[in-house]
């Protein structure tokens, strides 16, 4: 009883850890918009983040992870320089301005295309494999492919307004709010538009190459994200200076933008960051991305309450189509992981011995797994089992 319930959460922590972190992701969404729209710069709310994440980590790490420190060389400090430059700095600056210029429920629409490009960059890295007679890798398109549809249909399509039983009354708030939303000008649209997808394929790349680095690093974990966040604080430093020159924008009190700073710091930066990288040593980068379609349908839902943001008949029905995609692709990931420990199971030796009597032998199966496929921790002792003989006749053959 205790070995099912210890399999049973050990198949379910990954799933309940992505889903946990998008509902962290929506958060930062509506926090940071409020923040933003309040008038602070996106390029300081970049520094003070991972500044906040840093403190937040980086003593778990140097007292948990101390002994045992793999030795940094220039290779592993490139890997881990260049991961800093694509999350902390370029995703995160192009994301921020995105959502400046458009809205939280169509900024994370948006990002629904990193399932998508993280899987063909894994394609094209060789961390995936695609046969395409296989089933679980036709569901894996396909859901990739009916993901993209849904966020796209939501981006492009609106429809008719659902009414919201607690939004009802908000409607006049709603007409000021989307006012100012739309009343930008068709060139800052399309601008928000290109920064969002330079953020998402920055996010994309942070995956793949975040799958590479954690080989290095698979036992520290916690001192990885602490090299990520501090170097991506001093390169959100330098690009700060170099865009924002008047100082004033470093100011920061007691107010809506410390509360961005610090909940996306310590909460989406330093835990998400580790959890998601626990997540994609065991599970890989596709896995990790597919549940990022879950944060946009929070972030609409949340939106209605929080910044009054009405909901189209449109973004329903694409997020319908994006939870069938969803699903699709953890199936098709599941019968993967599936075939992959059966694969992995030891064949035992069959042999035949020829030593007066005749009769089939199994020998020495020296390590034969018992309960779920994969759990190393419940081996049956080796066994030997003789098939019996009869004993021989005068009419038998002598044998040589």
């Amino acid at each position: 009883m205790a070995t099912e319930k210890s399999n049973s959460y050990e198949s379910c922590k990954h799933y309940m850890a992505m889903i946990c972190l998008q509902f962290g992701y929506a958060g930062m969404n509506i926090i940071t918009k409020v923040s933003l729209n309040q008038g602070m710069s996106h390029y300081v709310l970049v520094v003070y983040r991972h500044a906040f994440a840093t403190a937040c980590i980086a003593p778990f790490a140097f007292f948990l992870e101390r002994k045992g420190q793999p030795k940094i060389t220039f290779r592993i400090f490139m890997q881990i320089f260049i991961l800093a430059l694509l999350g902390p700095v370029i995703d995160q600056n192009f994301y921020y301005a995105g959502l400046k210029l458009t809205s939280p429920t169509f900024s994370c629409a948006m990002s629904n295309v990193l399932p998508a490009m993280t899987f063909v960059m894994a394609v094209i890295c060789r961390m995936e494999k695609i046969n395409i007679k296989q089933v679980r890798c036709q569901a894996k398109i396909f859901g990739t492919i009916l993901t993209v549809a849904g966020a796209m249909l939501m981006t492009l399509y609106k429809g008719p307004i659902v009414e919201m039983f607690w939004a009802k009354h908000r409607h006049p708030q709603n007409e000021t709010h989307e006012t100012t939303t739309t009343g930008s000008s068709e060139k800052d649209w399309i601008l928000g538009c290109t920064f969002l997808i330079l953020a998402t394929f920055a996010w994309a790349c942070l995956f793949v190459l975040q799958a590479k680095v954690i080989e290095t690093y698979k036992h520290h974990q916690l001192s990885l994200t602490s090299l990520m966040v501090f170097i991506g604080t001093l390169q959100a430093i330098a690009v700060t200076l170099v865009a924002e020159h008047n100082l004033s924008v470093w100011r920061i009190g007691w107010d809506m933008s410390l509360l961005a700073a610090a909940y996306a710091g310590i909460v989406t930066s330093s835990l998400a960051y580790y959890v998601q990288g626990l997540v994609i040593r065991k599970k890989g980068p596709v896995f990790a991305t597919a549940f990022s379609p879950l944060m946009m349908i929070i972030v609409a839902v949340m939106g209605s309450f929080i910044l009054a943001e009405q909901i189209y008949f449109g973004g329903v029905m694409g997020a319908i189509l994006i939870v069938i995609g969803l699903y699709s692709v953890l199936w098709g990931k599941h019968k993967e992981e599936i075939e992959r420990k059966v694969d992995d199971i030891p064949l035992p030796i069959k042999s035949t011995q020829m030593s007066g009597n005749l009769g089939p032998v199994i020998d020495d199966t020296d390590q034969v797994k018992h309960g779920q496929v994969g759990d190393t921790n419940n081996m049956l002792s080796s066994l030997a089992i003789t098939m019996p003989t009869r004993e021989p006749t005068n009419n038998n053959v002598n044998q040589q």
